[in-house]
């Protein structure tokens, strides 16, 4: 699964999403302290951030229900109506953001199904494919751009000692799942650059073939800024 867009399946249950009926059915679900309604809208298929959000929600209602104490209840209900904000809110940004995923769709698009390595090494690389145009009539133009990082081991004496001395294949894997980590965040800071570069109008003719990941002069690791061209 990419990590850039909003999966097609959850884009298009959000779409289908009424906003003022979702307002409705919260509040309804408000009033009879119960969640059955809004359970209609299908909003656990709507990704993780809504999924999250309704989670709560939910819960608010049971606790709000659970409640017996005048006093309590005015707390569980400030809660309860908070997390349907909450939820609502979270929503209509999904939407938003699906609406503008697909209108920067007709001009730019940034492959973000990249194939995982089999193996690690210490020199990372990851190539981020994508294809752009100056109007939506016009043919589309591809190309791709390789970014690259030489990983530093930390010190040995940063990490704590371990209770037992590690076997070499248990040093070999904990190797891996550190270069694994690594691959993610470079690919996700690629991914991210390449996105925002079309999104601030440029073209995919001034994106370099390659780029040297820049690290933080401390620490010698990746950060935030490492992909940026």
């Amino acid at each position: 699964m990419g990590d850039l867009y909003v999966p097609r399946t959850d884009a298009e249950v959000l779409k289908a999403i009424d906003t003022d009926v979702l307002r409705n059915l919260v509040d309804q679900c408000i009033r009879e302290e119960r969640p059955w309604a809004v359970r209609t809208l299908r909003l656990d298929g709507c990704g993780p951030y809504v999924s999250s959000r309704l989670r709560a929600f939910e819960d608010a209602i049971a606790a709000h229900q659970k409640t017996k104490s005048a006093k309590k209840r005015s707390t569980t209900e400030y809660d309860l109506r908070s997390a349907g904000s909450d939820l609502t809110h979270a929503v209509h940004q999904m939407k938003h953001r699906v609406a503008t995923e697909e209108q920067e769709s007709q001009l730019f698009y940034v492959d973000d199904n990249v194939m995982v390595p089999f193996r690690f090494s210490e020199q990372l690389t990851v190539r981020i494919s994508y294809q752009w145009r100056a109007s939506a009539s016009d043919p589309w133009s591809y190309g791709s751009i390789v970014f690259s990082h030489t990983d530093q081991p930390r010190a040995q004496y940063l990490l704590p000692a371990p209770a037992r001395k590690p076997s070499a294949a248990q040093k070999e894997r904990n190797r891996q799942d550190h270069l694994y980590g690594q691959w993610e965040y470079l690919k996700g800071l690629g991914l991210q650059s390449v996105r925002d570069h079309f999104r601030r109008g440029g073209s995919g003719a001034a994106i370099p073939q390659t780029l040297q990941a820049k690290t933080d002069p401390h620490s010698q690791r990746l950060n935030n800024f490492s992909a940026q061209f």
